[in-house]
């Protein structure tokens, strides 16, 4: 193949879009190393990377595989997670919460109105505040 165009490519990838995508990256893999399936003959890349499309030298599959893969912004990785590591959804933590503070609102007595609720604040009773101030008296 003397000279080759989109024409003969397009046979093999129908959308020129992805046609040029995919070359692109072969393109980019051959100049970082990636071994050739053809003769380079004196051009360039680019067109190498197109001659290997018209002559499907390459798995366009694996290639288009390829390039979404490194396209992606947030790659996926398959790690085997850690058994109760957190995330793992082995416990729901927010109803175990949820039953710890129901099981100690029950513990108490129901008429408690929350006095004491708090263990830093203690109860103005205890303390002798529990009257205000009297305002001193003129005469």
């Amino acid at each position: 193949m003397a000279r080759v165009t989109v024409e003969d490519c397009i046979i093999k990838v129908p959308n020129r879009f992805d046609l040029v995508m995919l070359a692109a990256q072969r393109a980019r893999d051959i100049s970082s190393g990636a071994a050739l399936t053809i003769d380079r003959d004196n051009d360039k890349n680019p067109v190498v990377a197109l001659r290997e499309i018209a002559d499907s030298t390459i798995d366009l599959q694996a290639a288009s595989d390829a390039l979404i893969q490194g396209l992606r912004k947030h790659v996926e990785t398959e790690e085997p997670v850690e058994e109760g590591s957190f995330g793992t959804g082995d416990t729901d933590i927010l109803s175990d919460l949820t039953q710890t503070a129901e099981g100690a609102a029950g513990e108490g007595d129901e008429d408690d109105d929350l006095e004491g609720e708090f263990e830093d604040e203690p109860l103005a009773e205890e303390e002798g505040e529990g009257a205000a101030p009297a305002a001193p008296e003129e005469g």
